[in-house]
């Protein structure tokens, strides 16, 4: 199965074809089918008739869950592309590429406390637990394997994680995590000015009195 997985929430039955209305309920049906898991989205209709009965019964049901369609807003112009965890976690997805697990790991926990993310099931494949998410907002369904950190790991794995949140995704993929930005450097100390240098005394003319000691340097010489 694979543990690296987005599958977006349809826009109509896959049933019967009919398009989703804004706010209408819909059924989600996950089964696995040997490599990955696959969703079904269907309305309210054809699940009555069609998959209430006997739907956990099916060669590879894993769960099944109920909501409201949110038809998608028009997209504003964004003219600042801003890296956000949502959008890394998605590029990293995308990317397939196992050494960002970690990196995965953490970006999908953050976007669950943030409720952006709910985890709808849990399985293990072959040893390794595999969370399923949903987001919140769109319906899509994320799969994130468990790289199993060691709380010794995790704070370099944080650290990567805010390296790629400045830096982007490198374009290529064989390329390593960038690096984090370093602490800026404290402002150097200003040198103290040297002292200035007495003027040489004019030809016959008196030695300049010495400077006056504060009381606790005059008392102590």
């Amino acid at each position: 199965m694979n543990d690296w997985n987005i599958q977006s929430r349809a826009h109509g039955c896959q049933a019967c074809g009919k398009a989703f209305a804004d706010q209408q309920v819909y059924h989600t049906l996950l089964f696995d089918d040997r490599s990955l898991l696959v969703r079904q989205d269907v309305c309210e209709a054809c699940w009555s008739g069609q998959f209430s009965q006997g739907a956990t019964e099916r060669k590879g049901f894993v769960s099944h869950w109920h909501g409201h369609y949110e038809a998608p807003p028009a997209a504003p112009p964004d003219p600042i592309k801003k890296e956000t965890a949502e959008t890394l976690l998605r590029k990293l997805l995308e990317r397939q590429d196992p050494k960002f697990a970690p990196a995965v790991f953490i970006l999908a926990a953050m976007l669950e406390r943030k409720r952006i993310l709910k985890v709808k099931e849990q399985v293990v494949h072959e040893g390794q637990r595999v969370f399923v998410y949903e987001h919140a907002a769109s319906g899509d369904i994320l799969t994130v394997g468990d790289p199993h950190l060691h709380l010794d790991q995790l704070e370099q794995v944080q650290h990567d994680v805010a390296a790629l949140l400045e830096h982007g995704l490198p374009e290529d993929p064989s390329a390593a995590v960038p690096p984090a930005a370093p602490a800026a450097p404290a402002s150097p100390t200003q040198p103290e000015p040297a002292p200035a240098q007495p003027e040489p005394a004019a030809p016959g003319a008196e030695p300049p009195a010495a400077p006056e000691l504060p009381e606790a340097a005059a008392q102590g010489a």
